[in-house]
């Protein structure tokens, strides 16, 4: 895939305003970068954290952020107000599934438990055959380190297969990204009858 061809990425990241200030000065080079190259930016709609910061970055730069929240986050006023769209749902899941419908690539920031289920359930379609899309994890700060190590244990462990190393990239500084977004190998749905072992 060319970088070209790209013209919308979902980023999983976190809420948290109380990180590593080191997370909040690469998610602000990330939102610069996508506005830069003209992509937009497809996330959870959050007003805090390093969600907030993402979607700061981007529309400072003069990019386009879409914003997608479950109704019951909307009523406790979590949801940024200044975003270019914002598309309510009903559950987190359908939140999950449209982030990730309309995005031609998915990025992991660093993030908590949400970020991490956000990530794997996007593993999962992806070794099933259900999407074909780019999947970077970006390690800033090594954050991913043992989430890295275990998936490498699952494949040592027969849980996967050597190729479903194949299903993401890694990169630790946005520098990185559009070389992990060009170098992905290509996947398609015939992978799904190598997912049972």
């Amino acid at each position: 895939m060319e970088i070209k061809n790209i013209r919308r990425i979902c980023v999983f990241c976190g809420s948290s305003s109380q990180v590593n200030t080191q997370l909040f000065v690469e998610v602000k080079r990330l939102g610069a970068w996508l506005a830069q190259h003209g992509i937009e930016l497809i996330y959870g709609a959050g007003n805090v954290g390093l969600m907030g910061a993402l979607a700061d970055s981007v529309l400072a730069a003069g990019g386009k952020v879409t914003g997608v929240i479950p109704r019951f986050m909307v009523e406790a006023g979590w949801h940024h107000e200044g975003l270019s769209q914002l598309l309510i749902t009903n559950t987190m899941h359908e939140r999950k599934q449209m982030m990730c419908d309309m995005s031609d690539a998915v990025v992991a920031f660093p993030g908590g438990i949400g970020t991490a289920e956000e990530l794997l359930e996007t593993l999962t379609w992806k070794q099933l055959g259900l999407i074909t899309k780019p999947i970077v994890i970006m390690n800033v700060a090594g954050c991913y380190n043992e989430l890295l190590a275990w998936l490498s244990q699952m494949v040592d462990d027969h849980f996967m297969r050597e190729v479903h190393k194949n299903m993401w990239k890694v990169c630790t500084e946005t520098s990185g990204l559009a070389d992990a977004l060009v170098e992905m190998p290509a996947w398609d749905s015939s992978v799904r009858k190598i997912a049972a072992i």
